[in-house]
């Protein structure tokens, strides 16, 4: 029988949702969708791979990134690393959102609802993904079009980049 971990650490870490120790605000790292593509060489077959991720600071403010290399971690690493350079602010009603939005990327098409407190995040895969990076709380989804990874988390972003919220259209209607 193996002794007490000495890094005081329980059980098993998820590697995939990890504080940046770079950044002031710890930010939510996810990976989506890791892809394993194939070459056939003289040889025989030489693999790499694709990372998709998600950083967010669970405030508002989330990214979306992909990343290529010969290696999972190298491609994660890269994948994490162009998400922190595309991060966006998006504008959030509390922990939900302040209306109905359609997003649209290619094929991927993504309704997404606020809901009411206590509700939760009712959210599969790549959206569940986005919407905890970005730190919604309570909102009801749907997924509907294209299932590529790459497509629903690009239509979820596109979702709430049109959020607008009550001040800020109230604002637009006085001055025109």
């Amino acid at each position: 029988m193996r002794g007490p971990r000495r890094d005081g650490g329980g059980g098993r870490r998820d590697s995939r949702e990890k504080p940046a120790e770079s950044d002031g605000p710890s930010m939510i790292e996810k990976v989506v969708f890791i892809n394993r593509c194939a070459k056939v060489v003289k040889g025989g077959r030489r693999f790499s791979f694709a990372a998709l991720a998600v950083v967010g600071d669970g405030k508002g403010r989330v990214g979306i990134g992909y990343g290529k290399a010969n290696e999972v971690p190298d491609a994660i690493k890269k994948g994490t690393a162009n998400a922190h350079k595309h991060l966006v602010s998006v504008k959030l009603k509390g922990d939900t959102i302040p209306h109905d939005v359609y997003g649209q990327y290619d094929g991927g098409k993504v309704l997404l609802r606020p809901a009411s407190p206590g509700t939760g995040l009712i959210a599969g895969g790549g959206v569940r993904a986005v919407l905890e990076a970005a730190g919604v709380k309570n909102i009801l989804t749907k997924s509907m079009g294209s299932s590529n990874h790459i497509a629903v988390v690009h239509a979820t972003l596109d979702g709430l980049r049109k959020l607008r919220l009550a001040e800020d259209v109230s604002q637009v209607r006085k001055t025109s």
